[in-house]
């Protein structure tokens, strides 16, 4: 098995996910013991959000945004799919709580999970449909 960062990009759909992650500089955590929970949006999430989005955060100016972004898509532990029944919201690495709803089909904010328990070495991917932002 492999580590997150790994695994993403053997994946093939998480280009400018994992282009995001190496330019907020959080391959190297990624990569450590965890585990983490990856809340993944693809590479057709991000191409929905307003043009130039991606390119923007993706500006030196603007790596602090950005890490705000990425670690919001992550939770601390190993969340498995099963273990989502009840929950309502989960803390992120970014502070904030991610909304959780199991009401026909998993979402966490306003993205379905399309995708679950992508086992890794460090933790678990869950790929989304979409980017949640932090408020």
């Amino acid at each position: 098995m492999a580590d997150i960062v790994s695994t993403a990009v053997g994946a093939g759909k998480f280009g400018t996910l994992v282009a995001a992650v190496k330019a907020a500089g959080l391959v190297e955590t990624l990569q450590g013991p965890g585990p983490f929970t990856v809340f993944a949006p693809t590479d057709e999430a991000f191409a929905k959000l307003p043009a130039g989005t991606v390119a923007t955060l993706l500006e030196p100016e603007n790596k602090g945004k950005l890490v705000d972004v990425l670690t919001y898509h992550v939770v601390p532990g190993k969340v498995m799919a099963a273990d989502v029944a009840g929950l309502t919201e989960a803390p992120t690495v970014q502070g904030q709580k991610i909304r959780v709803s199991t009401q026909g089909g998993v979402k966490v904010d306003d993205a379905n999970v399309v995708q679950a328990d992508i086992a890794c070495d460090n933790g678990v991917i869950h790929v989304i449909d979409a980017v949640i932002l932090p408020g």
